[in-house]
C-alpha cells in the first residue's frame, strides 16, 4: 500500500493523538497521584520516582512538539494561505496574495511565535527568586 498524503496525515494525527494522552496521563500522576514534589521524595510509582516521571513527562512533551513541527510542515501552504487570507482581509485589500507571500506571512508568524516563547522562556530565568535562606 503506498503512503499517500493522506495516510501520512492520518498516521501522524494517531500518533499526535496518542502522545498527548501520554502527556496528559503523566500529568494527572504528578499532579494528583504523587504527593507535591517537595514531599514526593522517596515515591515511587512503578518503579519510578517523581523526577523520573517529570523527565518521561518533558521527553514525550518534547516528542509532541516535534511531533507538531512535522503537521505544521505537512500543512505550510494551507497555513500561509490561511494567515494570508486574514491579512488580506484585515488590510482591506481585495486582490490575491501570491504564494512567495503567502510563504512569507507564515514564516513571519512562526518567527513571531517563537520569539515571544524564547523571551518568555528568558524573562522567566532571568527572574526566578530563591528560597529565603
Amino acid at each position: 500500500m503506498p503512503m499517500t498524503r493522506t495516510t501520512i496525515n492520518f498516521l501522524l494525527d494517531c500518533a499526535l493523538f496518542l502522545v498527548f494522552v501520554t502527556i496528559a496521563f503523566c500529568a494527572v500522576v504528578l499532579r494528583f497521584v504523587f504527593p507535591p514534589a517537595t514531599s514526593a521524595a522517596q515515591w515511587t510509582l512503578w518503579g519510578a520516582s517523581y523526577d523520573d516521571w517529570a523527565q518521561f513527562e518533558f521527553a514525550i512533551l518534547c516528542l509532541f512538539t516535534l511531533a507538531v513541527l512535522v503537521h505544521v510542515m505537512l500543512h505550510w501552504t494551507w497555513i500561509c494561505g490561511v494567515v494570508s487570507n486574514r491579512l488580506t482581509e484585515w488590510r482591506q485589500t481585495p486582490s490575491r496574495i501570491d504564494e512567495a507571500s503567502r510563504t512569507v506571512y507564515g514564516v513571519g508568524l512562526l518567527i513571531l511565535v517563537v520569539n515571544i516563547v524564547g523571551v518568555s522562556i528568558a524573562v522567566a530565568a532571568l527572574t526566578i527568586q530563591p528560597p529565603p535562606y
